[in-house]
């Protein structure tokens, strides 16, 4: 854990159900005990039924790991990605519930909330700031004061998430096309994308259209090449992490009108936007030339912020 947790004799399971896979954690006593991985658990990509059967699933799990029953639990804290309106959150956990009771599970108390949500809260235990996530999709949130949380976009591929893994995919694929069509300029992409996925052969552009409808892949897994020949001086690639690194710095922009601050503390969260990749270097740049922002280092992550949250719900119930 990267936030310091009091070692309360608390039992709390955070989830971080993601666009692309779902983490989970087993935290008693400031120590994590166990932790379980699964697919996507968000309920626009798979449902709601199989986006609360596996995060049972991810409990369950992380409960024989650790060798305790259910009803040890003092509090199991998820995030999903997507799920905002109340109606939703309610919706997943009282499914959710209903899934245990049917294996014989009961707990003491669960929530849903959103995954920004805990984001928001690992990055600056429940202080100041915005939070940029650059996953499968992209958003930023903001928090000043206790006045309500600020959002900015998170919508989805089918309606934005410019600058998001979805985003550039999808970018990079148009990108494939428009080259083989003599409407682009010429790019590696299209051939490490072949490699990637041999039902493709660039021979016959057609399988592209046949393997995109056969769901042989998602945009978000184009992402990773495009980084790669950008890195590797492919121009068309380079452009495209440049206008996702514009679109990402929209997000902070639009919510600067939430402070009143002469600096604005920011910090990026998601695969994208960390281990040293290609974007975050070109956000960060971006960051840098701007002097109403500060990036900070995420004082944790979005486990970090569920088991921060549970600590809070429990200590609120006694």
């Amino acid at each position: 854990m990267a936030l310091k947790m009091e070692k309360k004799d608390y039992t709390i399971i955070g989830i971080d159900g993601g666009g692309t896979k779902t983490r989970g954690i087993l935290y008693r006593q400031g120590k994590i005990l166990a932790t379980s991985n699964a697919g996507t658990t968000r309920v626009g990509s798979v449902g709601v039924g199989e986006s609360c059967e596996r995060l049972l699933n991810v409990i369950i799990d992380l409960c024989e790991q650790a060798n305790i029953d259910a009803v040890e639990l003092d509090a199991v804290v998820i995030g999903l990605a997507g799920v905002w309106l109340e109606e939703e959150k309610l919706r997943s956990a009282q499914l959710l519930k209903t899934l245990a009771r049917s294996q014989k599970m009961t707990f003491n108390d669960l929530i849903v909330i959103s995954d920004a949500e805990l984001a928001l809260q690992g990055s600056f235990d429940g202080g100041n700031g915005i939070v940029l996530i650059g996953g499968t999709g992209s958003i930023a949130l903001a928090r000043n004061g206790k006045e309500k949380l600020a959002r900015c976009g998170g919508w989805g591929i089918e309606l934005d998430d410019e600058g998001s893994g979805a985003w550039i995919g999808k970018e990079g694929l148009t990108a494939i096309v428009r080259s083989i069509d003599g409407r682009g300029k010429a790019t590696m992409l299209g051939k490490m994308f072949a490699d990637r996925f041999p039902t493709i052969d660039l021979d016959e552009p057609r399988t592209i259209v046949k393997a995109y409808g056969d769901r042989s892949f998602e945009y978000q897994m184009l992402t990773p090449l495009v980084m790669e020949a950008a890195e590797n001086g492919d121009q068309v690639c380079m452009e495209i992490l440049q206008r996702a690194s514009y679109h990402l710095m929209e997000l902070f922009e639009a919510l600067a009108p939430n402070y009143k601050t002469k600096t604005i503390p920011v910090a990026l969260l998601g695969g994208m936007v960390e281990n040293k990749t290609i974007l975050e270097r070109l956000i960060n740049e971006r960051i840098v030339a701007n002097p109403k922002f500060e990036r900070i280092v995420p004082k944790g992550n979005a486990l970090d912020g569920a088991i921060s949250i549970g600590i809070k719900l429990i200590e609120e119930m006694d």
